[in-house]
């Protein structure tokens, strides 16, 4: 076979049949060579309607997927205004003194100016987007494709679903100037680390994190305090990058002051 250049084909051309495949194939900026070679062409591929439908669930496809993602967030969230995310568990009861602190919070971040972003979802959720709805400011909910889950709650005003959690905790990060948490199981303390591990590294600068609940939270900061400073994994002044309060005026004068509202 001849050289390099004389082996390199387009995107568009195909082999004819009976002759032998070049060594090198161009698919716009990916290269194939030698038994990598793909017969047919993308055009083809496109417009072969009798193709089986496995390339939608392709990484490359994915990646399409996944900037969708970002634009349709980006494009919904852009012109937010000050927002406060607040994080907790979607078991939470209507009702329960937990759900009314959620309420409670996220009329007194209205009151103070903020617009409200949760998980979308029922609880702790939903209770800090119903605050917000009440407290006629700006309800926002970023949910997330999960088997068990049922869609966002009736107190979503702007409302985005996503099918990728880091997509979506960009989201909770890009358009928040800070975090409470509420009581919550594994995916809010995902969050929660996510956020003090981004204030931590400096990824993220003059972002306030509130954790809503003493006798919650107390056992996750004598664990934080005793185990992982004392054994020397993190340093005492993490322990800065928080606060705790069971009162909502503190929790919101904590976000307030923190983010030079």
């Amino acid at each position: 076979m001849g050289n390099a250049e004389d082996a390199r084909i387009p995107e568009g051309a195909e082999v004819p049949e009976g002759a032998v495949a070049p060594e090198e194939q161009w698919l716009g900026p990916v290269v194939r060579r030698r038994e990598q070679v793909q017969p047919g062409t993308t055009d083809q591929r496109l417009l072969d309607s009798e193709g089986d439908s496995e390339w939608v669930h392709t990484d490359p496809w994915r990646v399409m997927r996944i900037q969708s993602e970002f634009v349709e967030g980006f494009g919904a969230l852009a012109e937010l205004p000050s927002a406060i995310s607040v994080f907790g568990s979607a078991r939470t009861p209507a009702g329960s003194p937990e759900y009314e602190a959620g309420v409670a919070i996220g009329k007194a971040l209205v009151d103070a100016g903020f617009a409200v972003i949760t998980g979308g979802g029922p609880g702790a959720m939903e209770a800090a987007n119903k605050g917000a709805r009440e407290a006629k400011g700006v309800s926002v909910g970023l949910g997330i494709e999960l088997p068990f889950e049922s869609g966002l709650n009736p107190h979503v005003d702007i409302g985005v679903n996503f099918r990728y959690f880091f997509v979506r905790k960009t989201m909770f990060v890009k358009y928040a100037q800070g975090f409470v948490v509420l009581p919550g199981g594994l995916g809010t303390l995902d969050e929660l680390f996510e956020a003090l591990t981004l204030v931590q590294t400096g990824k993220v600068t003059r972002f306030p994190i509130v954790l809503f609940g003493t006798a919650y939270w107390g056992g996750l900061v004598d664990w934080l305090r005793e185990t992982v400073v004392a054994g020397g994994k993190a340093s005492e002044k993490d322990l800065l990058l928080f606060h705790v309060t069971d009162d909502v005026d503190e929790a919101v004068t904590l976000v307030t002051k923190e983010v030079g509202r």
